[in-house]
């Protein structure tokens, strides 16, 4: 009945909005965090005591982001809060002329302007002055210029296995057909689940480029036969942010492709991938949502323990976690700042390349199962829809831990017997 009645009230308040044509994101209720008691396995009494999970999951985490920051020196740095991002280079938004040249003038050197289509946002870049590092200039360029909002170019992870695929042939589309699905990931691979079905395009150095994570991502979105995802058969768009690209996966890249998902009408956008909050991806995700679209995020898999997950933590986009083959949450299931819905994310069968398909784990391969499902109810995007879609797709879930929405696992599992169970 608790549920009903919020959303009731979500969809009267999203009316209200619509009559008096305010701008705003589109919100699920707020929950609290979860309980980490909850979803951490008991561990043996030994007399060396083994590391706690989410210790253990927490250096993981540390673990690789030095990895990633080791190899890479000449295209990623830390941010202030020791985050990775690219090399050397700061975004702005809300940037007019005289504030660029204030920024010239203390060094700043601009790189370039640039609008992105589709979310009306308008975006400069700019180098930090030689000799000085990004944590540092970040600092400087906020002060410099308060009335703008500027954040390093972070780079986001993929929430489950992934790398390239170099053997691979890309997924393809048919020429005729529109999409009501999205998908930022890696790229796609030829899988015959999602043969004629896929248009992509690149937001990175030589993408797109077939990987093995946003194969599986999209055979658990649109694929049929032996794969058969949560919305077979339908059209999808993938954006691959990762290409070649060492330092791909980056907030401008995920802004930049979700304007050409909402240029081109889509409805649902499926992300498995998580990283920091950050000024420029939360103003992307804002925008998309303000024309229509609704945004599915895995939660990640770094422990309880982790920082909050972004974007499954911005408000209004569906934060998914996953649960094994007895509905309990996945130990690893990082926290967002709200959790919405469960999906399976443990075995769950999914193209891995083009002619290869395997049991994967984590909450990458939960989100899509969500977005797919959602999508059946939400085909078009369309601001009065959403309380309608929203209210079916909880009535789709099935009630897991406490009675009714909690922390764990939201308003319950969806797909259940998706993913090859």
């Amino acid at each position: 009945m608790r549920v009903l009645v919020a959303l009731l009230l979500t969809i009267s308040l999203l009316s209200a909005a619509m009559t008096a044509r305010v701008d705003a994101q589109i919100a699920l209720p707020p929950v609290q965090l979860p309980d980490a008691a909850r979803t951490l396995p008991s561990l043996p009494n030994l007399a060396e005591p083994l590391p706690r999970v989410g210790d253990t999951l927490a250096q993981m985490r540390l673990d690789r982001i030095t990895t990633l920051l080791r190899d890479n020196r000449e295209r990623i740095e830390p941010d202030r809060s020791g985050q990775p991002a690219v090399r050397g280079i700061l975004v702005a938004t809300g940037v007019d002329g005289p504030m660029i040249a204030r920024a010239v003038k203390k060094g700043f050197r601009l790189i370039d302007r640039d609008r992105i289509e589709g979310l009306d946002l308008d975006i400069v870049r700019f180098a930090v002055p030689e000799g000085r590092s990004l944590a540092r200039a970040q600092k400087q360029l906020a002060k410099l210029l308060p009335d703008a909002d500027v954040d390093a170019d972070h780079i986001y992870f993929t929430s489950g296995p992934g790398g390239v695929l170099p053997a691979a042939a890309l997924a393809t589309a048919a020429p005729s057909g529109k999409a009501s699905l999205g998908l930022i990931d890696g790229g796609v691979a030829a899988h015959p689940s999602i043969a004629g079905r896929v248009e992509q395009r690149g937001f990175a150095a030589g993408a797109p480029y077939a990987s093995r994570h946003g194969t599986a991502v999209a055979s658990l979105l649109i694929g049929t036969g032996a794969v058969r995802g949560s919305a077979p058969g339908r059209r999808l768009l993938a954006a691959d942010v990762y290409g070649s690209d060492p330092a791909g996966g980056n907030a401008s890249a995920i802004a930049r492709a979700l304007g050409w998902l909402v240029q081109n009408g889509v409805a649902v956008t499926t992300i498995s991938l998580v990283g920091p909050d950050n000024k420029l991806l939360a103003t992307a995700v804002s925008r998309a949502q303000q024309r229509g679209m609704l945004i599915v995020a895995a939660v990640g898999n770094d422990g309880p323990a982790a920082p909050a997950a972004y974007p499954a933590s911005y408000k209004g986009v569906f934060a998914v976690t996953g649960v094994d083959g007895k509905n309990r949450a996945l130990p690893e299931a990082s926290r967002a700042l709200h959790v919405d819905f469960a999906a399976p994310g443990d075995a769950v069968l999914a193209a891995t390349d083009a002619g290869a398909t395997d049991r994967l784990r984590g909450t990458s391969f939960a989100a899509p199962l969500v977005a797919g499902r959602l999508a059946l109810h939400y085909p078009t995007p369309a601001i009065d829809r959403v309380g309608p879609a929203v209210y079916a797709l909880v009535l789709d879930a099935r009630d897991l831990g406490k009675k009714g929405r909690d922390k764990i696992y939201g308003h319950g599992l969806i797909c259940g017997d998706c993913g090859g169970r």
